[in-house]
């Protein structure tokens, strides 16, 4: 398959690099779904750019796909280098991650925030389809991912989660892990993230606060225990949103 009209629809092939799996799929970007079955495959360990590239091949060659792609990394992504680096090896750290994939893959590549790419995927085929407005993605997880979109155009690399409240990064008290780690009461929790995502929306002034990380699944059970004046309703894409915004960012850039 390769980048091409499609029976009327358009397709992007998304990637998802993560500290234990890698994924990939192509994606209807009519549909905003995939167009095949997903293919995940271990994190090489090591998780070096090297070995990480190789495994990208794989998935593009399991496809039959040619055309650009996308790729979602856990860091901050600046111009294609990835400056920073969660759950994988420190040599990302530095790294011209697009350069590598694209002498390694022979294909267009782009590398972009894995935050980032859940956002534009609920901005364009989610939860907040259709709003011009500014739109904070939240993900709640180990840490806090942010995305923030505005009128449809990403703001890259916000890392919200790391906000100092309290004297604490606010990841560290407000993330899913801390409610884990400290056994906390939904309602308990709920006080924590009133207390993040007020001081949030007191900088920022979103018009919608997409939740999202695998706690959004549960979010009837700890929404009505946080108190914001900012619109707040879960995600839709799960899993699936770093995989699609990916493809879409990919696809819009070439």
């Amino acid at each position: 398959m390769t980048k091409k009209r499609h029976h009327g629809h358009h397709h992007g092939l998304g990637i998802d690099i993560g500290g234990s799996g890698i994924k990939g799929a192509p994606v209807d970007l009519d549909k905003g779904k995939f167009a095949d079955e997903r293919l995940r495959i271990p994190t090489p360990q090591p998780s070096t750019p090297e070995a990480v590239a190789g495994v990208v091949a794989q998935i593009l060659d399991h496809f039959e796909w040619d055309g650009p792609f996308g790729c979602t990394f856990p860091a901050v992504v600046q111009h294609g280098v990835t400056q920073t680096a969660a759950n994988v090896d420190p040599s990302w750290i530095g790294c011209d991650a697009q350069g590598l994939l694209r002498a390694k893959t022979g294909r267009k590549a782009l590398v972009v925030n894995d935050a980032d790419a859940a956002g534009i995927a609920e901005v364009e085929f989610g939860a907040a389809k259709g709003h011009r407005g500014a739109v904070l993605v939240s993900t709640l997880g180990t840490g806090i991912g942010s995305a923030l979109v505005l009128g449809g155009h990403l703001f890259p690399n916000t890392e919200l989660g790391h906000l100092e409240i309290d004297g604490y990064d606010a990841e560290k008290r407000a993330a899913d892990s801390a409610r884990e780690r400290e056994d906390l009461s939904w309602e308990e929790w709920g006080g924590r993230l009133t207390r993040y995502y007020q001081h949030v929306e007191n900088l920022l002034w979103p018009d919608l606060i997409v939740v999202g990380g695998g706690v959004s699944k549960k979010f009837s059970r700890w929404q009505p225990y946080v108190q914001t004046r900012t619109p707040m309703v879960p995600a839709q894409l799960l899993n699936d949103a770093g995989i699609i915004g990916a493809a879409l960012l990919a696809h819009q850039e070439h």
